[in-house]
């Protein structure tokens, strides 16, 4: 339920992904007035969102229920409903030099003569993280994502929104000891911005997976915001095991794209995870494994159960594939059921599952969709468009809601 402030604040969300950050916007009363995102699946992701709350805002999730049900489609709901602005909110766009002068024109006509108060979002991360510099001969030196900041300036400078956000990985602290960084905080300053950053592991506000990310937040002279604001961490008991204890048990291969839970969990719903209203899950569909990685998944839920971790050395030779030993060390992960976060979900959870093992050998499979997207606080009526990679790809590049709505609710009540 969105939260009542004395304004509706107008924003945009650059390199936008699956809507993860919007979300929390979206849940304390702002206005999306546009997304730019270059993924067409998550594109669609974001369009599908956007006519579910647009249709929960007159009360018509049955509709949408229906639509999860394959009973009508999203085209069928726009032209049902009028929902064409919320479709046209979804710019599908690669940001670069050549056009970004062109997206910042049709954002300003999606206004029509009105302010943008705030923007998030933040460049793709690869080009930053240690991983993407580490995999990269040259360190990732010269590639374009790195500069990518250049032009979000040039939607502050053109915009001028109130307040920003931008988020991205903690890499951009140690990249050549933080240039990028302090060049976009320059950059920044020379545009009209006072910014100030922390490093916020999502942990700390509720969603159940360590996620450690920075979070540089600027304000200009028009705004209220005059310091970083305080986010309280969220005090709570419940485990990562909780957020799978009402899924149907699946073995690798199973599952259907409509299911029904095991149980209820009075927990997810009153964290918003489960909805009532629609009372369906979507895409926990376990994928196909072949039965090396089975009995490699078992053996690391055995050693995971007695508090360790598989080593791939210490595989059977009969399970290697890799001569590189040293290179795939930490190749297989369980994720911590008892742990009040797992480790990080992130985009290479789409190539496979080994870093993803499902905590029950009895299951003995790598995590769904729908597992992964509530690792990231996704709730289950939040439908990720496109093919199990994408959807995979989509989560773990995203923003936890959870993280996003404690932000959001920080700043939206500025207005």
């Amino acid at each position: 339920m969105a939260l009542p402030h004395k304004n509706i604040p107008k924003v945009l969300d650059l390199f936008a992904g699956a809507g993860g950050f919007s979300e929390g916007f979206i849940f304390a009363g702002s206005e999306m007035v546009a997304h730019v995102e270059m993924d067409k699946d998550a594109c669609d992701t974001i369009k599908t969102r956007m006519v579910y709350h647009a249709l929960k805002k007159v009360g018509k999730l049955d509709e949408y229920k229906k639509y999860l049900l394959g009973e009508t489609t999203i085209t069928d709901l726009v032209q049902k409903y009028s929902l064409q602005k919320e479709i046209d909110s979804v710019i599908h766009a690669k940001i670069d030099h050549d056009n970004y002068k062109q997206l910042i024109s049709s954002v300003k006509k999606k206004l029509d003569g009105g302010h943008l108060d705030i923007i998030i979002g933040g460049p793709p991360c690869q080009a930053y993280s240690h991983i993407g510099r580490s995999s990269d001969k040259k360190h990732m030196e010269g590639d374009a994502r790195k500069f990518l900041y250049k032009l979000y300036i040039e939607f502050l400078k053109a915009l001028k929104p109130k307040i920003f956000v931008f988020e991205n990985v903690p890499g951009l602290l140690s990249d050549r000891k933080g240039f990028y960084l302090e060049e976009m905080r320059k950059e920044m300053k020379v545009a009209g911005y006072e910014t100030q950053y922390q490093i916020l592991n999502a942990s700390d506000f509720g969603v159940p997976q360590s996620r450690r990310r920075v979070v540089l937040i600027g304000w200009n002279k028009d705004s209220k915001l005059k310091s970083y604001p305080n986010f309280e961490k969220v005090i709570r008991e419940y485990r990562v095991k909780d957020f799978f204890s009402d899924l149907p048990k699946l073995k690798a291969g199973e599952g259907t794209r409509i299911s029904k839970y095991s149980e209820k969990s009075r927990l997810l719903q009153e964290l918003e995870i489960t909805n009532p209203e629609i009372n369906l899950l979507t895409d926990h569909v376990s994928r196909p494994q072949s039965k090396q990685d089975l009995q490699i998944y078992k053996i690391a839920v055995k050693k995971k159960n007695n508090g360790g971790n598989l080593k791939y050395g210490e595989l059977p030779e009969s399970l290697k594939t890799h001569k590189n030993q040293t290179g795939f060390f930490d190749r297989f992960k369980v994720v911590d059921s008892s742990a009040r976060a797992s480790h990080t979900v992130i985009a290479h959870i789409s190539k496979d599952g080994h870093y993803y093992i499902h905590p029950d050998i009895e299951q003995n499979r790598s995590l769904t969709v729908r597992e992964a997207a509530r690792l990231q606080t996704f709730p289950d009526d939040f439908k990720f468009e496109g093919s199990r990679t994408a959807q995979y790809k989509q989560i773990g590049n995203a923003v936890p809601p959870m993280l996003s709505k404690i932000i959001a609710e920080k700043v939206v009540k500025l207005f």
